[in-house]
């Protein structure tokens, strides 16, 4: 049986198990199977009035919404592959992923989002836009959900574009089939016994595989879901939803992580006191080098602040999901420490969103899991990891010479350098990321940002820089002081060789962020982007070292 075919059997027979709830601010709404089924079908009568046949690409322009599912559904059901565009992602970015799928039909949430696009789409007179008001308002299709096979491409998801253009994914049903029973029996181990339903509360655009696919994954087993609806009013929606878990991107927990202690440090007093203890006596206890004080600092905080924190980031919380990018160990323990698991997946669009999850026993922080039953992965000699099994995409849209620069005897090149430790893997870095500076070694810098950032108060981002250069700088956000700055450099250069030592740091005053396009649509780094960004400021950065070289040699030679 076909995910497609479990879902809707889920959402005729089990209607309060498959019901999907909107949370606006205080406010929950939601609509149960029966009332899907009903949107689906209206959606599918608009389809099919537009000439939707099978094969035929639908593109989504909206935000999360109960509506954007039936969406994505009544699309695949009626044989068309779902293209899943961000809805805060720029026009011009997404005019040019439409100019390259040609969409028989482009869903969109509103008419603003629809006239965003096309006042910048030149191709945009060949494909009908059909707004969400639009295309719910029809009499519903009664056509049963086409049976499609394992080959078929259900879906084409865009890749983020982090180191040139974006390019569509193509994921089959037999992909989608083998990674839905999989994550929910991951679920199904950490989550514990109840009398009803999970509470899942989910905030990631479903344009995204992991956000897709957990999205499936609750259809299917079957759970409710709740959909945050406005990303401006998240910790409101949060004590409303008041989850068992949810899933994360590190960006979002670093600052959960961060705000707690930013606000007892303001606070001060006893409760600073206890907290700064505990958090000693906890790191020296994981060590194995607690003291008598130590322990009892901890067993203090355990007792008296520890569960108030917990209470405040979700008093129902049985642990949390971490993705997109690998978290960082302090902030993976920092978690644990209060109580409250962090379990971290890994994987890509092309692997089907997920390549590894934790396991409960053998979590280890700062890993990022062990692969999934039915997943090959081994290293190249260049540390990459190569992945092989069903969940791997069939290749990109149209660009045949980049599918076979990825895919090698079935063997997937993820573009990531990776250890492997008892089976877990670690991510180091992106092979495409390594930095040359003039010393001619090679340099992952996310290590390296990551120990800054968690040694520097008040900064929120950093990116190394210095390919081709004579030393590392590294640009950094948020509003740390210099004294901040040059703590977190002694710290960080102490155990690095020369030529992984920070010389240089170049304090900006614009945060990274997906609209000005120093940031993916995931929140991921857009590292050339940001170097040509703010290349004025790297330049004088080497061109006051050069000048000062100069002058050195000039000074000598006058002796």
């Amino acid at each position: 049986m076909s995910f497609l075919t479990t879902i809707f059997e889920n959402l005729r027979t089990k209607p309060e198990l498959t019901k999907l709830i909107e949370v606006h601010a205080t406010t929950l709404r939601g609509t149960d199977g029966n009332g899907m089924l009903d949107l689906i079908a209206r959606a599918r009568g608009s389809l099919a009035d537009a000439g939707v046949e099978p094969g035929d690409r639908v593109a989504i322009l909206a935000p999360n919404s109960v509506r954007w599912v039936s969406a994505d559904l009544a699309a695949i059901a009626a044989g068309a592959i779902t293209v899943p565009l961000y809805d805060r992602q720029e026009p011009k970015d997404l005019a040019g992923m439409l100019s390259n799928c040609r969409p028989k039909v482009l869903m969109a949430g509103s008419e603003a989002l629809a006239k965003s696009v096309t006042d910048v789409w030149a191709d945009s007179d060949a494909c009908k836009i059909i707004t969400f008001d639009t295309l719910f308002d029809h009499e519903p299709s009664e056509a049963a959900p086409r049976e499609l096979a394992p080959e078929d491409t259900v879906a084409m998801i865009y890749t983020s574009g982090t180191s040139g253009e974006p390019k569509g994914v193509m994921l089959s049903r037999a992909n989608v089939d083998f990674m839905l029973p999989m994550t929910a029996a991951r679920l199904g181990a950490v989550s514990k016994p109840k009398e009803g339903p999970d509470r899942v509360f989910h905030f990631l655009p479903f344009c995204f595989a992991a956000s897709r696919i957990t999205l499936w994954t609750q259809l299917s087993r079957p759970n409710p879901m709740m959909i945050s609806t406005d990303l401006n009013k998240l910790v409101v929606e949060m004590a409303t939803a008041k989850p068992n878990y949810f899933l994360n991107v590190p960006a979002v927990l670093e600052k959960i992580r961060s705000g707690v202690g930013a606000k007892i440090k303001e606070r001060g007093g006893i409760g600073l006191e206890l907290y700064t203890r505990g958090i000693d006596g906890y790191k020296a206890t994981v060590a194995g080098k607690a003291s008598f004080v130590q322990k009892a600092a901890l067993a203090l905080a355990e007792k008296m602040v520890f569960p108030k924190i917990r209470d405040q980031i979700g008093p129902n919380l049985e642990f949390l999901i971490s993705g997109s990018a690998p978290l960082s160990e302090d902030t993976q323990r920092w978690f644990q420490m209060l109580g409250i698991p962090v379990y971290q997946a890994y994987g890509l669009t092309e692997t089907t969103g997920i390549v590894s999850l934790d396991q409960p026993d053998r979590t280890v922080p700062g890993r990022v899991g062990i692969p999934l039953e039915g997943v090959q992965t081994k290293l190249s000699e260049e540390g990459e990891l190569l992945v092989k099994g069903p969940h791997i995409f069939s290749g990109y849209w149209e660009k045949d010479d980049e599918t076979k620069r990825a895919l090698s005897d079935g063997w997937f090149h993820t573009g990531d350098q990776v250890d492997i430790e008892d089976g877990n893997l670690k991510i180091i870095g992106r092979i495409k990321n390594l930095l040359v500076p003039e010393s001619g070694h090679n340099i992952a810098p996310e290590p390296i940002e990551e120990k800054f950032l968690e040694h520097c108060d008040g900064a929120e981002q950093a990116v190394l820089v210095g390919h081709a250069k004579p030393f590392l700088a590294v640009i950094v956000t948020g509003k740390p002081t210099q004294d901040a700055i040059d703590k977190a450099l002694e710290t960080v250069n102490a155990d690095k060789p020369f030529y992984k030592r920070i010389k240089q740091s170049i304090v900006v005053d614009e945060a990274f962020t997906p609209e000005n396009g120093l940031l993916t649509a995931n929140q991921k780094l857009r590292r050339a982007v940001i170097e040509k960004h703010f290349s004025t400021e790297i330049e004088a950065v080497y061109e006051a070292f050069r000048a000062e070289k100069e002058e050195k040699a000039r000074m000598e030679a006058a002796r």
